[in-house]
């Protein structure tokens, strides 16, 4: 499960690059009961943070890539971005953010694995993340598609200090890696890898990519939500033994993301 304590290699900071801040804020409050906090509209700084109950949850802005797709970046915490980003350059990863401060909360960097899924790492200074995860309205899993599972898995455990557990999928689904930060028990997994055929991650050009997973307190109505206010629905709502329910789910802007509702434990 993930936690706030994010010790290091665990999630701890998701934001969301969209083309359409107010679209997008207005989503998201719908399908996810998140209200927006802007901290800036209009010229180079637009975006702002997402809460539910008053907690911070996510970040939110505006999409300046040029090129690039709408999607949620997952970032890990780290005690030290610099010594990260070293040994994603040795790794033979792309580093696309260079490391920097930002302010007193933190010091940030983003990057691109060999196959060129992008993921962020984050060094806290008087931030340590967001505010709420595992409960209703928040992020409570991440998960990697790739093409190569065993690249993946020597990258960021080199990187992260991950250490993995493979089950196999019911119906011949496949082989799933689940993730746990180093040092910590199984019951702290984190995320999981799943490999799929190249052709299946169009959305990312045939990149891997990462997603978030939000815990929802009824998956059917959620995905009735998605749909109605111009998202789509990949896959599902269908049942996974053991994990809950569940759908992978597109916002207006094709940026993904799953809804889960665990199973009662």
């Amino acid at each position: 499960m993930i936690t706030t304590d994010f010790a290091p290699g665990s999630p701890c900071w998701l934001d969301l690059g969209a083309p359409d801040v107010r679209a997008a804020a207005a989503f998201y409050g719908t399908v996810l009961g998140w209200d927006y906090e802007s901290m800036g509209e209009g010229g180079e700084v637009e975006g702002g943070m997402f809460r539910k109950d008053g907690k911070i949850v996510a970040g939110l802005g505006k999409l300046t890539e040029e090129g690039a797709r709408s999607a949620w970046m997952i970032y890990f915490s780290v005690a030290d971005a610099d010594a990260t980003t070293r040994a994603v350059r040795d790794a033979g990863g792309t580093v696309r953010v260079e490391p920097r401060d930002l302010d007193e909360w933190g010091r940030m960097a983003h990057y691109s694995d060999p196959l060129g899924g992008q993921f962020a790492v984050w060094q806290p200074g008087t931030s340590k993340g967001v505010e709420l995860v595992d409960q209703p309205g928040s992020l409570s899993w991440t998960e990697l598609y790739t093409s190569d599972a065993a690249a993946a898995k020597e990258f960021y455990g080199g990187i992260l200090g991950w250490r993995f557990s493979d089950m196999e999928l019911p119906g011949g689904g496949g082989t799933y890696s689940l993730i746990t930060p180093e040092g910590l028990p199984d019951e702290r997994m984190h995320g999981g890898v799943m490999q799929l055929p190249q052709e299946a991650l169009a959305l990312a050009n045939g990149r891997p990519y990462w997603h978030p997973v939000f815990h929802v307190e009824d998956c059917d109505a959620a995905v009735t939500r998605v749909r109605e206010n111009g998202g789509s629905v990949q896959m599902g709502p269908e049942d996974a033994e053991g994990v809950g329910r569940l759908a992978v789910c597109l916002d207006p802007s094709n940026a993904d993301f799953v809804v889960l509702t665990p199973a009662e434990s």
